[in-house]
């Protein structure tokens, strides 16, 4: 259980250590930061099918397949829904007006950290879930995963909400509240699993679609939104390898 508090507390905390980063330096360029983000997409998307998609199967004996692609279609359903309420970054993410700090563009910044928040519930879920299945090398590989797309997602939340005016201390409480959300996910996922282990292939694959979703609908177009197209698809790909390697290795 304190592996699953410390990592949750981590995942969470990822989101406040990308704040700090976009505080300490303010002029990181986009481009650098679409490589970290394509980065975490490609651990995101190895996670997603090794630490959570194959294991459901594995897991649901002979009915697995229905089990799966019914968790995997589930999980991407949710975050569609919670889509078409709350829209994400790259829906959001229209450069401010610096020279108007009017109640509408403070309005559009504060829906879009309320969408991060709410987009971090199902993720924190997954990396909850992982841990749920008891191997902890892919419980582990799923939660960084997780974290490290939180870290240029809390340097995205510093430009917008200080452009509109907001401060600098109310700006680190909103990436805080959206740090938390995700470490309450993560024990909801946890403990869901555990109480009713019966629904854990569902859960696994539910999670699955919920970060493959992500990956597809969110991480890509945002990446490939702003040129340098070639580079953050290999740094995509490197992510993906590198989860395959540590897998390997780690005997996952």
């Amino acid at each position: 259980m304190e592996y699953v508090l410390l990592t949750a507390l981590g995942v969470g905390g990822a989101t406040l250590l990308g704040t700090a980063i976009g505080f300490i330096f303010k002029n990181i360029t986009e481009k650098f930061s679409n490589i970290v983000l394509s980065f975490a997409a490609g651990v995101m998307l190895s996670a997603a099918v090794i630490g959570l998609i194959i294991p459901s199967l594995e897991g649901a004996k002979w009915w697995g397949v229905l089990v799966t692609v019914g968790g995997v279609i589930a999980g991407a359903l949710s975050l569609n829904l919670i889509d078409k309420l709350v829209p994400h970054l790259h829906r959001l993410m229209g450069p401010p007006d610096i020279e108007k700090h009017n109640n509408a563009n403070l309005s559009k910044v504060l829906l879009f950290v309320l969408a991060i928040g709410i987009h971090n519930l199902p993720e924190g879920i997954a990396a909850g879930v992982g841990f749920g299945s008891d191997n902890m090398t892919q419980a582990f590989i799923i939660a960084g995963g997780i974290a490290l797309q939180n870290i240029p997602e809390g340097m995205v939340i510093i430009g917008p909400m200080l452009a509109a005016g907001v401060s600098k201390k109310k700006t680190f409480l909103a990436a805080l509240i959206t740090g938390l959300v995700e470490v309450v996910g993560t024990l909801i996922g946890y403990f869901a699993v555990r109480v009713a282990s019966v629904i854990l292939p569902f859960a696994l694959a539910f999670a699955g679609g919920t970060m493959l979703y992500v990956v597809s609908d969110e991480m890509i177009p945002e990446t490939h939104s702003k040129g340098n197209e070639r580079g953050a698809t290999y740094a995509l790909l490197i992510g993906f390898c590198l989860m395959l390697a540590v897998d390997f290795l780690l005997g996952g």
